[in-house]
């Protein structure tokens, strides 16, 4: 039996493997993309096969297509939702910059599908992609996707963080550490003041990732080729983004203006900052993580973070901060692909952007990996780390820079001679201090107290 079968598009005959759904456009860019073997990700080609749906259901209703094509088109686009269907979208991220073989990829196989169906020719242009243009269902696409996967995705796993810490915060809030400014040692903290400081910063950026969100959830889709709309019914547009939000319950909006959603992509860029932002979060927490782990002798050894796999193949009994490492190259990873988004997004030629595929995925997987990555810091890192009290005395009973609590008492020089001969003597800071100041050492206890130098404000006698 034969493995191909001839299939034919405006450029003439080739073939194409005879069990694909997927016809010659779609063969076409497999052979003229052998780049990166990276296919489009899985969540852009569910939101590209959730707005054929919508563009059908659109259509049938306006009576642009049958009403049984439509409902054979939208049966189509759910069956293929409901199973495994990556195996029929091949097509490389790098390939044309409109993203126009990714868009008749689907079109193809939705066509394939839905002829089946209907049990007429359903046309992959002439149907599936009817009113539509790649450079407004591929724009469209990628601000689908990425609304669907912040909200159902990214924002539930930074809240789900930021609520792991806060609750951590509530448990360590009795254990006051040395605090630490360009990595030397300061004032005393609560520990519970460093977590809720974490917390805070993720609080901030949920909020500002959900400003982002109505931009996100308005669409190119209407404006066809260059954003006057051609062949798309003037009414297509809000029958599109209705049927849509019905179909994905976010509510989404036609562009107000589509010149400006098919030409530039100023959305995602600011969507793909915001996540940098994240990212610098993730990056911060992770450190400050491994710096008080680090040790357990020689380091910090403030806290231990749960043993999860042998941190060394010649070392034995060697344990690794394992879950922040990996944070930490996430982080990175996501600060590398704005890199790639700002740049993807200066490609707006006149038009058109011309690097949109290219953007679908770097936005993706920074959503995907800080998704990820989120709740494994709020399992396995933040939930499970132990404080180690008696590291934390010790630090703290030797750090002379608490003599700062003394300043509006004896005056800045002459604390600063009691904290550099403490740490010249390796002494404790109230035995030096009783010596040479009028001060007892129950004065000096009550002032030096590290819990009440957490909480701010004048020490007096």
């Amino acid at each position: 039996m034969p493995k191909f079968r001839i299939e034919k598009d405006s450029m003439g005959e080739l073939e194409v493997p005879k069990k694909a759904l997927y016809a010659a456009q779609t063969q076409r860019a497999v052979n003229n993309f052998p780049v990166s073997g990276q296919p489009m990700p899985e969540a852009f080609i569910r939101a590209l096969l959730l707005a054929k749906y919508a563009a059908a259901k659109a259509n049938g209703q306006l009576g642009l297509i049958p009403k049984k094509m439509a409902k054979a088109i939208c049966k189509s686009v759910d069956d293929l939702l409901a199973g495994n269907f990556m195996q029929h979208f091949p097509v490389d991220v790098f390939q044309t910059g409109s993203g126009t073989s990714s868009n008749m990829n689907a079109n193809e196989v939705l066509a394939t599908l839905a002829s089946e169906r209907y049990g007429k020719p359903v046309g992959a242009n002439d149907h599936i992609n009817y009113g539509q243009s790649s450079n407004d269902i591929i724009p469209s696409s990628i601000h689908i996707s990425a609304a669907i996967q912040l909200e159902k995705k990214l924002l539930p796993a930074l809240g789900y963080l930021e609520t792991g810490i806060r609750k951590k915060a509530k448990e360590v809030d009795q254990f006051v550490k040395t605090g630490r400014t360009h990595l030397m040692d300061a004032m005393p903290v609560r520990l519970s003041q460093s977590l809720m400081a974490w917390a805070d910063q993720l609080e901030l950026n949920i909020q500002q990732l959900q400003k982002i969100q109505p931009d996100l959830q308005s669409l190119a889709q209407g404006g066809t080729a260059v954003g006057t709309g051609i062949n798309a019914d003037p009414e297509f547009a809000a029958a599109f983004n209705h049927a849509l939000s019905e179909k994905t319950g976010i509510p989404f909006t036609p562009a107000k203006n589509f010149f400006t959603h098919i030409s530039c992509q100023d959305t995602a860029v600011s969507l793909s900052g915001q996540l940098k932002t994240t990212a610098v979060i993730i990056m911060k927490m992770s450190n400050d993580l491994r710096w008080m782990n680090s040790g357990p002798l020689s380091g910090l050894g403030e806290i231990e973070l749960e043993a999860l796999q042998p941190g060394s193949s010649i070392m034995p009994g060697k344990v690794n901060p394992v879950i922040p490492e990996a944070a930490a190259m996430v982080a990175a990873k996501v600060m590398g692909n704005d890199t790639t988004v700002t740049i993807a997004g200066q490609s707006g030629n006149f038009e058109l952007n011309v690097m949109l595929p290219l953007i679908a995925s770097c936005l993706l997987e920074s959503i995907e990996l800080l998704s990820n990555i989120s709740r494994l810091l709020a399992d396995k890192a933040i939930a499970t780390f132990v404080v180690k009290e008696e590291k934390l005395k010790e630090a703290l009973s030797r750090n002379p820079i608490l003599v700062t609590a003394l300043n509006p008492i004896i005056g800045y020089q002459k604390a600063a001679e009691i904290a550099k001969l403490a740490y010249k003597e390796g002494r404790p800071i109230i035995d030096v201090a009783a010596e040479h100041t009028d001060l007892s050492k129950k004065e000096l206890k009550a002032l030096l107290d590290p819990v009440k130098l957490t909480k701010g404000g004048v020490q007096h006698q």
